[in-house]
């Protein structure tokens, strides 16, 4: 995927584009950590949101992506490391993270980097998935290095000092089950964007993207299918199990593989709903814009 044309033909700003571009060639990626520059195989859509979290890298900042479930915050962020040439580590936060976990800790006299420290060392992006389920005691040990001072203090050993290149991008869903009030301090040292709901529109674009033989008329009603299943959880129908881009994408390729489409979708949307009630809520609204014994032949090209 070429990033930048893409990005062009989404209308990002030019000027952004070359200032990404130049903070590429003034910070490569460091030889032991360049298998780490992701090469992602979609695209997030969405001018506005690229034109401000690119903005607010450039100026050195740190992103907190919020927003429901699939709204494409995994994706923007490993765009985002792609984009600006970056190595990427993913940290997944979880309530029994802890301090020694995020930035090392002594093992016989030696330090052993932790990743954040490591990924602060080597300038790369450090992404923090679902950062509102680890505990805030874990969390409060970023501060310093979250804000101006950019840096790391670990007790027994030298003092860390982050990269220019070094970002983090936390992540954040207040509907997962475990999730808890960030705390206000941590809050602060994080640009916050909402995360907007992805259009239809572009929705089809990263179907055709991922599937460039799948006809048009069947990505249109995936689409609309997908937009079906949010309007049913934003009216509390049904709960957020079977609003799931990934499982639609996985059903996609088992059908793309010849599975007919009734068993695709149970695998991948509607056996995610475990009550039996719900289950068939998801079910209807499924068989009413796609058919059981659809094959592969009926919804690709060739």
């Amino acid at each position: 995927m070429d990033i930048w044309k893409e990005l062009a033909d989404e209308g990002v700003d030019k000027g952004l584009l070359e200032e990404m571009q130049a903070f590429r060639a003034a910070h490569p990626a460091p030889e032991e950590a360049r298998g780490r520059v992701p090469a992602p195989r979609f695209l997030y859509y969405g001018k506005e949101i690229w034109e401000g979290a690119a903005a607010a890298l450039l100026c050195g900042q740190h992103l907190l992506l919020a927003g429901p479930k699939a709204t494409g915050k995994n994706v923007l962020a490993e765009n985002l490391a792609a984009a600006f040439g970056r190595p990427s580590w993913d940290v997944s936060m979880y309530v029994n993270v802890d301090a020694a976990s995020l930035v090392g800790a002594d093992t016989l006299k030696v330090f052993r980097e932790g990743t954040i420290s490591k990924c602060a060392r080597l300038g790369g992006f450090g992404v923090l998935d679902e950062v509102n389920m680890a505990k805030n005691e874990a969390l409060a040990v970023l501060h310093a290095t979250l804000d101006f001072r950019r840096v790391i203090d670990v007790p027994g050993y030298d003092r860390i000092v982050l990269d220019d290149a070094a970002r983090f991008i936390g992540t954040m869903n207040y509907g997962y089950a475990g999730t808890r009030e960030l705390n206000e301090a941590l809050v602060s040292r994080f640009v916050v964007m909402d995360m907007p709901v992805i259009s239809p529109e572009n929705l089809e674009k990263l179907l055709l993207r991922g599937f460039p033989q799948m006809k048009h008329t069947w990505v249109e009603q995936f689409s609309a299918l997908f937009g079906d299943l949010r309007q049913k959880c934003d009216s509390s129908e049904i709960s957020t199990k079977a609003l799931d881009l990934r499982g639609l994408l996985s059903a996609l390729h088992l059908m793309e593989k010849g599975i007919p489409s009734g068993q695709a979708l149970e695998l991948g949307i509607i056996n995610k709903a475990f009550d039996p009630f719900e289950r068939q809520l998801v079910a209807d609204a499924v068989w009413a814009r796609i058919p059981r014994d659809a094959d592969r032949s009926k919804l690709f090209e060739g």
